[in-house]
């Protein structure tokens, strides 16, 4: 019955689990994109029941500023290991 539901909240629009479910699906299938999406909700369900709050969907950009903060570390990682000096600069 959850997988079920994973499954629809897979073909929703601009959430978090759907964006979860594509992300998964692409690299290991859709059975496992679907279960793996039906454990998230168990956990934000026993979540929610336990501390008595109101669920707040992270968004489908969730995965991809994630992902843009990966990219930019992993860069500068190998532009460190090839001896450039990488200085970051916030507020420039």
């Amino acid at each position: 019955m959850l997988v079920e539901a994973a499954r629809a909240a897979a073909h929703t629009k601009d959430t978090y689990l759907s964006a979860q479910y594509h992300r998964i699906a692409a690299q290991r299938g859709a059975n496992r994109a679907a279960v793996a999406v039906a454990h998230s909700i168990l956990t934000i369900v026993h979540y929610l029941l336990k501390r008595k709050e109101t669920y707040s969907d992270l968004g489908i950009t969730y995965y991809e500023e994630r992902k843009k903060e990966a990219i930019v570390k992993q860069s500068i990682k190998k532009l460190e290991a090839l001896g450039v000096v990488v200085v970051f600069c916030l507020f420039c």
